[in-house]
């Protein structure tokens, strides 16, 4: 049986981030903070429910380029390892 509750969740995480490493951390960043500072100036011009939703979508925006670049941490030390003196030295 398929995923009853969530059909969207069905695919697999390696899936999801093989389509969402083509955008760079940099650019999830940006959009984010756009996001915010449209959303801002749509409540001012008087589109408040518009407006409140564009700045939502910050948060996910921001959230994910968090995540990428922690990934990108991660990766990047998996093959390294240090000697007793600290110095590292790739596998």
């Amino acid at each position: 049986m398929s995923n009853f509750i969530n059909p969207l969740l069905v695919g697999t995480t390696a899936h999801l981030e093989q389509n969402n490493s083509k955008i760079s951390a940099k650019q999830l960043v940006l959009a984010g903070v756009g996001s915010l500072i449209i959303g801002a100036a749509l409540k001012k011009t008087g589109h408040a429910k518009t407006g409140a939703f564009v700045a939502g979508l910050a948060i996910p925006l921001l959230t994910s380029a968090v995540y990428k670049k922690i990934k990108s941490k991660k990766l990047e030390n998996v093959n390294k390892s240090t000697d007793i003196t600290g110095n590292y030295y790739e596998h």
